[in-house]
């Protein structure tokens, strides 16, 4: 394993592995992904990193966060905030859990170097099997605070939601490593796929910051010669 896996990824899957076992699939659904084969497809999946930016659209569907609660994902949870947004399913011993240790780690950089304030999102897309109270049990083992949202739903309302954010796989053990940063004002997102590190995010998240401190530093000047 460690044949194949160096630095950030390394610390990321024991962490990850860490959080895993409560939620590890049986060996028969999970044939073929044995521990050097868990580390190829990761080591894959950090050598494929890419990112692009993206104009998004919300479908406009009830989810149910991890406490049960209906919500709606724009209005209730992007809003006007900077959104850092994952997708995983709480059976999966492979992506997912590494997903919800980096958007982890970028939280708590951002928050050692005094970054903004983020709204974190993960999706599931497993409404099956993911209750929320599934969900909320899973995000323990990430010390999610109220700022992290978990939503599960109706089959057809997380398919909606998926295929809007570009996210939306047929089979959903092939679903790709996958996080969003997005700014919920100007609705302008980037998609990070395969495992990001947490300084490229963090350091996306802070661009955005700056872009607002901008905005608003030009829009005070551009208004401070206008007469009442």
């Amino acid at each position: 394993m460690q044949g194949f896996l160096t630095g950030f990824t390394a610390s990321l899957l024991a962490l990850s592995l860490n959080a895993a076992p409560a939620f590890a699939h049986s060996m028969d659904e999970h044939a073929g992904h044995d521990m050097d084969g868990h580390a190829e497809h990761m080591a894959a999946q950090k050598a494929a990193v890419k990112q692009e930016s993206a104009s998004v659209t919300f479908a406009d569907v009830p989810l149910l966060n991890q406490n049960g609660e209906t919500v709606h994902l724009e209005q209730d949870l992007v809003a006007d905030k900077i959104v850092l947004m994952g997708f995983i399913y709480t059976s999966c011993t492979t992506v997912c859990p590494v997903v919800s240790a980096i958007m982890k780690k970028t939280e708590k950089q951002l928050q050692a170097n005094g970054g903004p304030e983020v709204q974190l999102v993960s999706i599931s897309v497993d409404p099956l099997r993911d209750t929320p109270e599934q969900l909320r049990r899973y995000a323990q083992n990430y010390s999610a605070g109220d700022n992290w949202s978990w939503l599960t739903g109706k089959p057809q309302a997380i398919t909606d939601t998926l295929k809007q954010l570009g996210a939306w796989s047929p089979d959903l053990k092939e679903h790709p490593a996958l996080i969003m940063v997005g700014d919920g004002r100007t609705g302008k997102w980037t998609r990070f796929y395969g495992f990001a590190d947490p300084n490229t995010l963090a350091a996306k998240i802070q661009e955005i910051q700056l872009s607002r401190v901008e905005y608003e530093a030009q829009h005070i000047a551009g208004n401070s010669g206008v007469q009442p």
